[in-house]
């Protein structure tokens, strides 16, 4: 691959935008200085610094935040910034769109791809991906509140009764709701037809993936592998 190609593929420029960082001097290639745009670089193990930021090439994108509260899961947001602006210019050039969105005002693990196949994978119904939240009510959470959402509560745009995998209590106020599902506002909607309201609302996992405790709210880092064939491991049909 020549090394204008693979600064364009990571999301630094245009062709000739990237063409022009190279011959200015500014691009590195594993550690030297390369000035010849039209050099040959092998995309295995490949670590390109630019500004003095090391980047290493990733064929696709996969990327996790821990989303903050007061953030909108858009790129045209309508009355809070967007998590969009909390991740560097050349995973915006490369076009990550968000593994599915949480509200404004819910915090926790947030996803970023610009893999077509792995989006649609992680947030179609038919996979039944699990998402687990920490919900901390309004009321005390009572036994038939837990029983209604196992079992099923109605909502009013859908034509069955929509049930938590599973529902626990995790203190008098909060409770661990774990759903294949991501409809519009659901937790909330489903934890208000059984009587109570959210007041709080947290993403903890995405199928076996939880988030790190050590990130910290509206820090992003890239997956590791290991970490992806975590989330991969959601969907074992779609290899099939």
């Amino acid at each position: 691959m020549k090394l204008y190609r693979a600064l364009q593929s990571q999301g630094f420029g245009s062709r000739k935008g990237c063409m022009a960082q190279v011959r200015a001097g500014a691009v590195a290639v594993n550690g030297t200085v390369c000035d010849d745009p039209e050099a040959e670089v092998d995309p295995a193990g490949l670590e390109l610094t630019l500004d003095g930021v090391a980047w290493r090439y990733r064929e696709k994108a996969y990327v996790l935040m821990h989303k903050p509260a007061g953030y909108e899961c858009s790129h045209h947001p309508s009355h809070h910034p967007s998590v969009f602006g909390l991740l560097p210019g050349p995973l915006l050039q490369r076009g990550v769109q968000c593994v599915g969105r949480l509200d404004q005002d819910t915090t926790g693990l947030l996803l970023f791809s610009d893999d077509g196949q792995f989006i649609h994978r992680m947030i179609s119904p038919k996979k039944g991906v699990a998402k687990v939240y920490l919900a901390q009510c309004a009321e005390p959470v009572t036994d038939a509140m837990l029983d209604a959402l196992r079992t099923g509560v109605q909502l009013n745009d859908e034509p069955a009764p929509i049930a938590a995998l599973a529902c626990e209590t995790v203190d008098p106020h909060t409770l661990r709701l774990t759903l294949a599902e991501g409809k519009y506002h659901q937790v909330k909607r489903m934890i208000a037809a059984a009587g109570n309201r959210v007041d709080a609302l947290h993403r903890e996992s995405v199928g076996a993936f939880a988030l790190p405790a050590d990130l910290s709210p509206g820090n992003w880092r890239w997956l590791e592998p290991a970490e992806l064939h975590q989330l991969e491991q959601a969907w074992p049909s779609a290899k099939s």
